[in-house]
């Protein structure tokens, strides 16, 4: 199965989200701050990693940039309480691929995962 890394502090939420994607068929991890996050990053290569922005020890954005300069492509679901404008333009052009706002549908983050996912799927051989 697909591998998706869950980067959030909330352990509620993380549980109900690792919870949701195992149902749907994924394989999903927690870490509960920025540093776990980035050695899970580093260790599992997950294909797709959803990530909130206010982390106990550093933001997401910080994260963000630091996934991209180590060559990670995967892509990057912001999950977050930052609704402003700005904060969005800011993690796109930082490196996310995609930006939801909490509180949130979980259907539509299921579908958004899933589009994302389908976007970077491995091409069928010939």
């Amino acid at each position: 199965p697909r591998t998706i890394l869950v980067i959030e502090d909330n352990a509620a939420l993380a549980l109900g989200l690792r919870n949701n994607l195992e149902y749907e068929g994924y394989a999903a991890l927690v870490a509960a701050d920025a540093a776990s996050g980035l050695a899970a990053a580093r260790a599992h290569a997950p294909d797709l990693i959803i990530l909130d922005l206010m982390l106990p020890d550093a933001d997401g954005f910080r994260v963000l940039r630091e996934l991209r300069a180590g060559g990670s492509e995967a892509p990057v679901l912001v999950l977050t309480a930052l609704g402003d404008e700005a904060d969005k333009v800011r993690g796109l052009r930082v490196g996310a691929d995609d930006y939801v706002t909490k509180p949130f549908g979980l259907m539509e983050l299921l579908a958004r995962v899933e589009a994302l996912l389908r976007r970077t799927a491995p091409a069928a051989p010939p």
